[in-house]
């Protein structure tokens, strides 16, 4: 473990304190534990690994000032600690990173940089400028003074809670899980280390499987602060040596996580900073684990305001108490009334949607509140009792994303349809690029977007065509990611081809 400045350190970096979560524990039956590095200075644990690099810089290196390629909360962390220590930064971020990031680190004088859709150009484009000016790089996460920069997290959480069971780290590129379990294992090996990752962007867990570093072609950027396609070379070795398991989790748990936050400290962190209070219900509930002392870290609260709209929406689901179904009614009047009666009575209605398409039958898509797994079994057995054909979508992506803000059914207008859903980066001129790249000999028959307040946003669209092939060639030369879509929920309302 590389050194830390400990007498300049934690005059910039906040000892956070390591608080009791009173419901998140009576739901799991073990003692749970928030560290709140959402507090620090700049709302992420991230001030600790870059201030403690850029801290033992030497005095020519400082002058020469340093650079960095971040989305967020890293670049806050480099440009608050040059600013500290005297030396002047430069941050590269992606032309899709929310304004609220963009801004902070100006506060921090910063200099920003705004390059490229994603943080790989980014990286990319700052590489360039540090060739070309000396800056001093200053890596996201691999990097070993980053890395115990990252483990004094360890070290307090051993000395606020000795008799710790369990800690559950977020893994993005890997530094602060790396730093974390290198600390505390060799302070105690019996204390289990736990890494959450994305189920969309789990490098870590991918890698390690492997046993060598794969770098993904896509992941989600929900969780932004942790969307990294390759973890580091340090962080891999670390994390495969120190670390006793890397777990996943979805979307839908995130936002309930951020909720069950919410509810124990009224404070609102980011989707990566809920990533291991996510962890822990998940792995405490499939392991069946109870009675212990359990320290999970809260680290980061650097959300748009927008985004929030989208967990809202997301945390019902997330918690298990809304199933989305899509039923099939015959199309005569009374029928919904039937339902009501038969099935959804005494149960609240989350949403509903229904239009017209076919004169025998009508497929509804609906959202219904379960209290418990219990009661959730009860509806599908009233659901089989009344010989009520429905398929569950409440794990469907495709319909919590897109079916749920569509009406309407298949088009018996659309022929040779086909959907893809397409990623796009959350900046103006975007569509329109993408619409050049794919030219005008498809037309156009489908079309679903809202933003979420992230770096990226999802599109359904439909494209009619005989020329597959041709159609997914034109759509790959967009650079954009995209997959031709197969789910049930968008075989029953959206019409796609078998």
């Amino acid at each position: 473990m590389s050194s830390i400045i400990v007498d300049t350190f934690y005059g910039i970096v906040s000892k956070t304190p390591l608080q009791p979560a009173i419901k998140l524990s009576q739901l799991t039956g073990n003692d749970i534990y928030l560290k709140r590095e959402d507090l620090q200075q700049v709302h992420s644990f991230k001030i600790r690994g870059a201030y403690n690099k850029i801290a033992q810089l030497t005095s020519e290196e400082l002058s020469r000032g340093v650079i960095t390629a971040s989305a967020g909360n890293h670049a806050q962390g480099v440009a608050l600690s040059a600013q500290k220590l005297g030396s002047t930064a430069i941050i590269v971020m992606p032309v899709t990173t929310p304004d609220i990031k963009v801004e902070a680190v100006r506060k921090y004088g910063g200099d920003v940089v705004l390059y490229g859709d994603s943080f790989s150009d980014a990286y990319e484009h700052c590489q360039q400028i540090a060739e070309r000016t000396g800056r001093v790089f200053v890596h996201p996460f691999d990097d070993p003074l980053v890395i115990a920069g990252q483990g004094t997290i360890g070290s307090e959480i051993l000395e606020q809670l000795p008799d710790v069971d369990y800690i559950f780290v977020p893994v993005g590129g890997g530094g602060l899980a790396a730093g974390v379990a290198e600390l505390v294992k060799q302070a105690n090996t019996d204390i289990k280390i736990i890494g959450v990752e994305p189920d969309e962007s789990n490098a870590m867990q991918q890698s390690l499987k492997a046993n060598e570093r794969l770098a993904l072609s896509y992941v989600s950027t929900f969780a932004d602060g942790v969307a990294v396609k390759q973890v580091g070379e340090h962080t891999f070795q670390a994390v495969r040596k120190f670390v006793d398991e890397v777990i996943t989790v979805s979307t839908d748990e995130l936002c309930a996580a951020m909720k069950y936050i919410y509810e124990d400290t009224r404070s609102i962190v980011e989707p990566s900073g809920a990533l291991s209070i996510a962890g822990s219900i998940k792995h405490l509930a499939e392991q069946n684990i109870t009675g212990k002392t359990i320290a999970t870290v809260s680290s980061g609260a650097n959300i748009p305001f927008e985004k929030l709209r989208f967990v809202a929406e997301r945390t019902v689901a997330g918690s298990g108490k809304e199933v989305l179904l899509a039923i099939e009614l015959p199309e005569k009047p009374g029928a919904l009334l039937s339902l009501c009666e038969d099935v959804i009575n005494g149960h609240a209605i989350t949403e509903f949607n229904y239009r017209l398409n076919d004169r025998s039958k009508a497929h509804i898509f609906v959202g219904i509140m379960v209290p418990d797994n219990q009661d959730k079994i009860a509806l599908y057995e009233s659901l089989d009792q009344h010989k009520y054909s429905y398929t569950d979508l409440s794990d469907d992506e495709i319909a919590k994303v897109h079916v749920r803000r569509m009406i309407g059914g298949p088009s018996p207008k659309a022929k040779n349809e086909h959907l893809y859903e397409v990623i796009f980066p959350e900046r103006p001129g975007a569509l329109r690029d993408f619409l050049k790249t794919v030219g005008t000999e498809c037309n156009i028959s489908l079309f679903n977007y809202r933003g979420i307040g992230g770096d990226n946003g999802r599109v359904c669209i439909g494209f009619e065509t005989v020329k597959v092939k041709r159609l997914e060639t034109m759509i790959g030369q967009s650079h954009y990611e995209f997959h031709h879509l197969h789910s049930e929920a968008a075989d029953l309302f959206l019409g796609v081809m078998k």
